[in-house]
């Protein structure tokens, strides 16, 4: 018996080692579900927030915001999937994913926006191009965003400059299409 003790000793002290080697695999934070943080969250790694975050969410990666999840403030992430609730400002370096349960309202920069069909979005979105430390830390991104012939807005208004969506669909009534 002490044979299959050792190796259960073993087997738990090496995945022990790997936890605190710098060899770690992909690190998930999480704000659970009835958790509420106040301030500035900054992560290297990802985060899963199913509780409230109010502030600033700071994400070097994946945010995920599920379904339960509610962000009052500022979300800056590398990629990030909502299919929450974000009141505030969205900054995501390269793809946003707004899925059937989001809610968003405020502004979205990004490269690329996905919205699944029944994501509900009122704002302002200016996309097509990476967010820039500049831009994301002025004061001013709104108003720039407004002024600029590349952004374009939640009332379905045409943006003067290309911009992909990778998939999705959208609506019946903001594609012209009929049931």
């Amino acid at each position: 018996m002490a044979i299959f003790g050792n190796k259960k000793d073993k087997s738990s002290k090496s995945s022990m080692a790997n936890q605190g080697s710098g060899q770690s695999q992909a690190q998930f934070n999480i704000v659970g579900e009835g958790t509420v943080f106040e301030g500035t969250l900054r992560a290297e790694s990802n985060v899963n927030v199913s509780g409230r975050v109010v502030g600033k969410l700071i994400v070097n990666g994946r945010a995920v915001i599920s379904k339960n999840g509610v962000v009052e403030g500022e979300l800056r992430a590398t990629n990030a999937a909502v299919g929450g609730t974000i009141e505030g400002e969205v900054y995501v370096d390269e793809r946003l994913e707004l899925e059937s349960t989001a809610h968003v309202d405020g502004s979205i920069q990004t490269d690329r926006l996905v919205v699944e069909e029944g994501a509900v979005f009122t704002g302002t979105c200016k996309m097509g191009e990476a967010v820039t430390e500049k831009a994301v830390g002025s004061d001013d991104v709104a108003a720039s965003t407004s002024k600029s012939s590349k952004s374009s807005s939640a009332s379905g208004k045409p943006s003067s400059k290309k911009s992909s969506v990778d998939s999705g669909t959208a609506t019946p009534e903001s594609s012209g299409a009929k049931k």
